[in-house]
């Protein structure tokens, strides 16, 4: 069952939040950090089938702050209008919006909760984990990195990444796992977005070993 909530954030701003629940009582919550694609039908789909695996997943409309109802795909016009979004990120904002939306989803849960994002998503999950309190936090490609690498997480982290993605250098991951020995961090022979299915870069082996190294990892640190 899914729908979408409004929620709030502490200077008053309302977003939107797509809210996947599973078929019985939640194992956990989970929060859900969209690319710079908004909350499209990918995004959803994870929300789904991580609800399928027993969690109240919520993903939270970080770009209502800059256009409401952001829903793109990956090619032609829509790839373009996602790039215009990227001079205007303000990961202050991600962060305090994904605050409520953890919340929220402990609230509704009634359970341990933890993160994962993709791309943009996947850098505010690791900054969830250095500057909130999630239970437990994972990372997709989280192209910006580096540029926090000196933050120390207070929750257990795991963190995907490709070895053919042009776009993460591998020494910023490595300041990160320097700085945070604790944190996993597991490499694939994949390219960026290896995840999406919908995206020509998708790899089905690594998306499928990725999505069962976070599912166990979120169920071993978020239900016991």
């Amino acid at each position: 069952m899914s729908e979408t909530v409004k929620l709030k954030a502490g200077d008053g701003h309302e977003f939107d939040a797509y809210v996947a629940r599973p078929a019985g009582e939640p194992i956990a919550g989970l929060v859900v950090v969209q690319e710079i694609f908004g909350v499209n039908s990918h995004i959803r789909s994870v929300a789904d089938s991580y609800a399928k695996d027993g969690f109240l997943a919520v993903a939270p409309a970080l770009f209502d702050r800059y256009e409401r109802g952001v829903d793109l795909g990956y090619q032609g016009p829509d790839m373009e209008k996602a790039r215009t979004f990227l001079p205007h990120l303000n990961m202050d904002f991600a962060v305090s919006d994904v605050a409520v939306a953890l919340d929220y989803a402990r609230g509704e849960s009634g359970k341990k909760t933890g993160i994962i994002g993709y791309c943009f998503g996947g850098t505010v999950a690791w900054l969830a984990a250095t500057r909130l309190h999630p239970d437990a936090a994972v990372g997709y490609y989280g192209g910006g990195i580096g540029r926090f690498a000196s933050e120390h997480s207070t929750a257990p982290v795991q963190l995907h990444f490709g070895k053919l993605d042009q776009h993460i250098p591998k020494e910023e991951v490595d300041k990160v796992q320097a700085a945070n020995p604790s944190v996993e961090v597991f490499w694939y022979d994949a390219g960026h977005a290896f995840n999406a299915d919908p995206r020509p870069s998708y790899d089905a082996a690594s998306a499928k070993l990725a999505r069962e190294r976070s599912l166990a990892f979120l169920k071993e640190h978020l239900t016991t």
